[in-house]
């Protein structure tokens, strides 16, 4: 009786898939597709982050996570209310600064139900500030103001339009 023989071959491709799985800074630890997820804190629901795509890269230097097709985030009050929502066609999260990079068609309200539109948006959770150097528009019950650069803190309550344009009413 003869013995079984196997026979394997390689093709360059491969190889090649093989490399790029080696190599974890550029392969994500988690690539989800559809993900909606809950963020608690101290046992009360604050926050929903929904998005197509998820992908978490925690050996890159630095680690991050990427919203590639975009991301939907709400605030809930205390009763589950929403008080506030952000949206982007691109996101990316740098967990270790605790820093979203918000990118395309970015969409913000606030709880004063004040809309805010740019093309970019960072907003830095250790300093609980928001900002941006591209044109913004806000749009007010009775205003809307546009202009260059913004400043805010994070609940986008209190903020500055740094270069200012378009029409407003000033309280005297």
């Amino acid at each position: 009786m003869a013995a079984p023989s196997f026979f394997s071959a390689c093709r360059q491709s491969d190889v090649r898939q093989t490399e790029a799985v080696a190599d974890r800074q550029i392969v994500p630890v988690l690539d989800v597709d559809s993900v909606t997820t809950l963020i608690s804190d101290s046992g009360v629901v604050r926050y929903r982050i929904s998005s197509p795509r998820w992908q978490i890269y925690d050996k890159a230097e630095p680690s991050y996570w990427e919203f590639v097709q975009g991301i939907y985030l709400e605030e809930f009050d205390e009763t589950l209310r929403v008080q506030a929502s952000l949206r982007s066609d691109y996101a990316k999260y740098l967990d270790k600064e605790e820093r979203w990079e918000l990118n395309g068609h970015v969409h913000a309200l606030n709880e004063q139900g004040e809309t805010f539109d740019t093309e970019m948006l960072i907003w830095d959770q250790k300093t609980e500030r928001v900002f941006s150097d591209s044109a913004i528009t806000i749009t007010r019950d009775s205003s809307i103001i546009q202009g260059v650069g913004f400043e805010s803190n994070q609940t986008m309550t209190n903020y500055t339009i740094l270069n200012p344009t378009g029409y407003f009413t000033v309280d005297e």
